[in-house]
């Protein structure tokens, strides 16, 4: 070949280039929809939500990016929840990241096919999200929060640093499934000559009364189970037991954080960041009918020692060694 056809040629394919370049079809961005069951000025609920969203940039997902993710706040508000169901549905999400078993009912009504993947959720095939752990079957898979043995923990806590209560009363939302199961697995274990009653939150405007008419009673205490007005008033619940005096065991660290006694519970920032990797896998063609759904890896004890010495209460040595953190 001449030198000035081989030119020719060369400078015809580069400048081919650029349009080739063009002509390639971009990558189509993802859409994600988050169902979170926290207001969104919650603070534990914006560090699982940015745990979340890192967990996938580390696996390749950027928001704005190459994925859009729009969250939506529910506030334990049922109106809300069902309007942001409908909502995130509608906006044809490739996946649904939904917290707490109500929210994960609310898309399953509104759509059987959206992907899901949950978090905060106690009892998902009681609440028949899914067929089986192993094999979830259907739409939607996940992360379980805990299993409701864990009451037997919260009561022996409780019993441990206020050896001398005879009186528990359980704060519960007796509508869902995990108050009336949490309730049972906690009557199953109190031993006799424990005086067992339950507050019940369905209507939160007598929650303060209910409290307040147990205090009047001596040697009480508190379990405070998840539900939506607990879970989103952490600060005004742990304050209604410390004007009351009535030492409590609560199911999340975040209740400590607000001026609470002690809890124990999974760390749900940890499921929230797990929960990424099954996002990732259902983005990259996986079906949420195949992975199984996982019980939590983590579980922490939190002290709060101001807590216990506004109530008169010397935590025994013990119970801090085990303690994964300790609040002076």
């Amino acid at each position: 070949m001449k030198r000035r056809d081989f030119v020719t040629l060369l400078g015809g394919a580069a400048a081919a280039w650029p349009l080739a370049a063009r002509a390639q079809p971009r990558e189509r961005m993802r859409h994600i929809g988050v169902l979170i069951h926290l207001s969104e000025g919650h603070p534990a609920g914006q560090r699982y939500v940015a745990g979340f969203q890192q967990a996938l940039r580390e696996l390749g997902w950027t928001d704005g990016g190459n994925v859009r993710i729009d969250v939506r706040w529910i506030a334990g508000d049922l109106e809300r929840l069902r309007l942001y169901a409908g909502e995130l549905v509608a906006l044809a999400p490739d996946v649904i990241l939904a917290s707490y078993t109500p929210a994960v009912l609310a898309v399953q009504r509104t759509s059987r096919t959206v992907p899901i993947v949950f978090v905060g959720v106690i009892d998902a095939v009681g609440s028949g999200l899914v067929k089986s752990l192993a094999h979830p079957g259907g739409n939607a898979t996940g992360f379980l929060v805990f299993e409701y043995s864990i009451a037997s923990k919260w009561f022996e806590l409780l019993k441990e640093i206020a050896p001398r209560i005879s009186r528990v009363a359980v704060l519960r939302e007796a509508a869902i499934a995990a108050g009336i199961g949490l309730f049972a697995a906690i009557q199953a274990l109190a031993p006799i000559g424990v005086e067992l009653s339950v507050i019940d939150i369905d209507d939160p405007g007598t929650i303060e009364r209910d409290i307040a008419a147990f205090a009047d009673g001596p040697n009480g205490g508190l379990i405070v189970t998840p539900n939506r007005f607990t879970t989103n008033h952490p600060d005004g619940v742990a304050a209604l037991a410390a004007r009351h005096k009535l030492p409590a065991v609560y199911p999340f660290r975040y209740f400590v954080d607000a001026g609470g006694l002690i809890s124990y519970g999974s760390d749900e920032g940890d499921n929230y960041r797990r929960a990424a990797a099954y996002v990732d896998r259902i983005l990259k063609g996986a079906k949420p009918a195949d992975p199984p759904v996982q019980a939590p890896v983590k579980y922490e004890t939190v002290i709060n020692l101001k807590a216990a010495k506004a109530l008169g209460f010397e935590v025994p040595p013990t119970l801090l060694a085990r303690a994964d953190e300790v609040i002076e």
